[in-house]
């Protein structure tokens, strides 16, 4: 059995392995679609009285913030074939693939994490079945490893505070911005 925090360690290094191979500029997009995830799912939840109806059991909830993150995800990946962003998003030196590193490692977090942190708050329960309930089992406070794994969820993107409202409108701003001028 593996634990969620070798996991999702292990989903972030990957990312930055996959960030230093498509270099800064295209994982600066894919940052930005993962922050637009989190808005959107900020803004439907709380302010789209259809989806407060209708998504109301945690399982449902969970999905639906997974499938939004996912699909931002798979979006902000198929880059688009314009040539002018082929020129812009080129890696030629080293710092370009040190660059897309960090980034992505950061995107690495910013899904995942974010992936994770929403179905603990739903408790792990991702499904109406039996089966569901003991694929996971939620971290108990008080052992070295629950408050450990707390710890880090607590520092993953939905639970911090800058990714809720206001913050994630500042967020979204600055990211828009960075790519306007960088990229455009």
């Amino acid at each position: 059995m593996v634990s969620f925090i070798f996991f999702i360690w292990f989903l972030v290094l990957l990312g930055a392995i996959i960030g230093a191979m498509r270099g800064w500029a295209k994982e600066l997009l894919v940052f930005w679609s993962g922050i637009l995830g989190i808005f959107i799912i900020l803004v439907l939840e709380s302010y789209v009285e259809v989806v407060q109806t209708l998504i109301t059991d945690p399982a449902s909830q969970f999905w639906m913030r997974a499938a939004i993150m996912t699909l931002m995800a798979i979006f902000g990946y198929e880059t688009p074939r314009i040539r002018y962003l082929a020129s812009a998003t080129r890696r030629e030196y080293l710092h370009d693939s040190l660059l897309g590193l960090f980034i992505g490692g950061l995107n690495g977090w910013l899904f995942f994490g974010s992936i994770w942190a929403y179905l603990h708050q739903v408790n792990y329960l991702i499904g109406k079945s039996d089966i569901y309930s003991k694929l996971f089992i939620p971290p108990a406070a008080g052992t070295d490893i629950g408050d450990s794994v707390l710890a880090l969820l607590n520092r993953m993107p939905p639970q911090i505070g800058m990714f809720n409202a206001p913050g994630i409108y500042l967020i979204l701003a600055v990211v828009s911005v960075t790519i306007v001028i960088l990229l455009v």
